[in-house]
This record gives structure tokens, sequence and C-alpha cells, in this order.
């Protein structure tokens, strides 16, 4: 038996999102440290289950809903007693403080919360949103430590949690690796890589707080004057609502969504413009991958991670968030400079694995 210190991811499943891929990168980091490391999975399935070393087990708790999660991870807790659980997202942050709790094991439990909550569609309900705020007042006091990916994630969550800000500790979102892997994948459609026109990016699931209705409106004003392509890669429920609106502008051959993309590195190189577009992000991993490839980045001044990622605006372009006339003027803006590649990539690196790593493991083995 393995006399290594033992650390426990948990998270609903690996599929394709920003939170799913940090929890990967981190667990791959944490092993080639010398540490045994599980993913706890609700349910084994996802993308992202094929980037995760070999050597690091996957739990799987057969719980495809989380109000079914706590017994089978009470369980999971008493036989493996790990030393540190780190668990991602509410309400699954919550379920593990409890279930450590419940299980009477001494493993210290560390929660990381990748939204700014205040921001989510979940607060339009009364109801929805006072369970947020109760479950978080009465359950993360009791973790050990409590991780935001920002610093405006981590002041949203004082006032929604009710807990101190000298609590949270801070830690990036760990996006790069020090080398931009190009990869192989062909890039699809034609009609975006393929002629003389501009390429624009972006980046993200086609749901509300994203707002691609704003950027393809923009896209829409920014063709008047600049002969561009626009591709989105990401699904979801909005699928339907941005083909029609892509319809009525005319925009077919001209704006592209292409589902989800899980090697993104060739799309980001082979682009002379990322954009995002959200109305709120807990951070933007996005952003740093197009500044880890040498794009330009328009992103909106959104809470709470562009601004600190884009450093007040010195490594990017900021809009206010809805406002498609200035962010057709910002890309075409940005379509029109020269840029500082090599200083963008730079600055990516500050948001490197290793960085990243040395923080959780500060917290999770304080001296």
């Amino acid at each position: 038996m393995s006399n290594r210190l033992t650390i426990s991811l948990l998270l609903p499943n690996l599929r394709g999102g920003g939170a799913e891929r940090v929890a990967v990168n981190l667990a791959n980091s944490f092993y080639l440290r010398g540490f045994e490391v599980d993913m706890v999975l609700l349910s084994s399935h996802g993308e992202f289950i094929t980037d995760l070393n070999p050597s690091v087990p996957i739990i799987d708790l057969k719980s495809e809903r989380i109000r079914f999660a706590a017994i089978p991870l009470v369980r999971y807790l008493r036989e493996h007693k790990p030393d540190v659980l780190l668990a991602f997202m509410w309400p699954l942050t919550v379920t593990a403080i409890w279930s450590t709790l419940v299980s009477g094991v001494s493993t210290r439990v560390v929660i990381c919360e990748h939204t700014t909550w205040s921001e989510d569609p979940i607060t339009r309900s009364f109801l929805k949103k006072l369970f947020l705020k109760l479950s978080m007042r009465f359950s993360f006091r009791r973790a050990n430590s409590v991780v935001a990916v920002s610093s405006g994630a981590a002041d949203d969550l004082v006032s929604l949690a009710r807990i101190k800000r000298s609590r949270i500790s801070v830690i990036y979102n760990p996006i790069t690796s020090g080398v931009f892997e190009i990869g192989t994948a062909a890039l699809s459609p034609e009609g975006w890589w393929l002629g003389n026109h501009r390429r624009i990016l972006a980046v993200g699931e086609l749901k509300p707080i994203k707002d691609f209705r704003t950027l393809i409106y923009a896209f829409d004003i920014l063709r008047k004057s600049i002969d561009a392509r626009l591709l989105i890669a990401g699904e979801g429920n909005c699928r339907a609502e941005l083909e029609q609106l892509i319809k009525t502008l005319n925009l077919a051959g001209a704006v592209f969504l292409t589902g989800f993309i899980k090697s993104l590195a060739p799309y980001y190189k082979k682009s002379d413009l990322f954009v995002l577009s959200s109305k709120g992000e807990g951070f933007g991993n996005v952003i740093v991958e197009a500044l880890e490839a040498g794009t330009p980045v328009v992103s909106t001044d959104c809470k709470s991670g562009p601004r600190e990622i884009l450093a007040d605006g010195k490594y990017g372009k900021l809009v206010p968030v809805g406002n498609r006339d200035a962010m057709a003027r910002a890309m075409a803006d940005s379509l029109l400079l020269s840029h500082d590649t090599e200083l963008l990539k730079k600055r990516a690196q500050d948001f490197s694995i290793d960085k990243a790593v040395n923080k959780y493991l500060a917290i999770f083995f304080p001296t």
C-alpha cells in the first residue's frame, strides 16, 4: 500500500467545459508531482476523460444526479480516506462538505467555484437564488478552504456566501503548460479558414450567458467594412435561436457554428482575432488560450475574469456587455492594428499550470 498523500478531485463528469479541463490539468500535474490522485465523478463520461493520465484512476459514483451523490461519496470517503478532497462547482461543493462531515474522516475539504454566481441565470428565480445563498452560507464556512478563480468571483462569493474575503484564496485557472501545442487536427469548415478574409474565433457553450447574439450582430456590423468570417465553437440549447439569427441577417457562409471542438489549438493559431461576448465569466479560460497562441483578444468587460486576465485592457480590448456597436468597433480596430504577439504569449504564462499547482498544494498541506 502506498504511503503517498492522496488528493481526490470531485466533479459531476469530464464533459467539454472549462472547469473540467482545469480539473484534468490539475489531476495530471498532482500525479506528476508524486501524489496519489483519484478522479471522482458522479458519472464517468465526458470528452476530457481521454486526456486524463492513465495512471489516475476514475472513481465512478454512478450517480446521475447530485442529490443522489451523497451516499456513494460518503462510502468512497470512508473506504479511501483521501488526505484532500477538492470539489468543483456548486451545488456539488455543498454535497462534498456535508458528505465529508457525515463520513467522519479527517479529509481536508477544499472547494473551488468557477462561476460569478450573481450573473448566472439561476439568480433570476427568487427561490433558486434563495437556495443558492442559503446553501452556501450554511456550508462554505465548514470547508477547510475556499478557492475562487478570480478576484471578482471571490468578491461575489463574499456577498453570496457571507464568508470573510480573507478566507477565500484566488487561484487563476491553470491553462498553459509553457508550450503551445499546434495539433494535427484538420481545420473545418474550409469556408472559415481558406481565403484572404479575416478569421474571427469565439468559443463557448451556446447558452444565454455567453451572449453570442450580440457577437453575431456585431459581426454583421463589422462585415460592412471588413471582409471576415466568424467561427463559434461550442454546443448548447441556443443553437436553433442562433441559426435563425444567422439566417435572418443573411450571414450563411460567413458565420459557422461547428459544435464542440476538443483540439482548438490550430483554430487559435489560424485566427486573426478572438472574441469573448459573455455577460458573465468566473474566469475566462478561452482568453488565456487565445493569448497563448499570440492571438489578439476583444472581450466584454463582464464580471469577473476578463479585466483581470487582460490587465485592464493592456493585453486586449474590453467593451461593455451587450453593446454590439462597441464590440464591432473594437473588432475592427483590432483587425487593423498590429500586435505584439510575443507580449500576448508572455502574458499567458502568468496562468501556467505549475503556478496554480503550487498554490493549490500550499492550501492542501499548510505548514
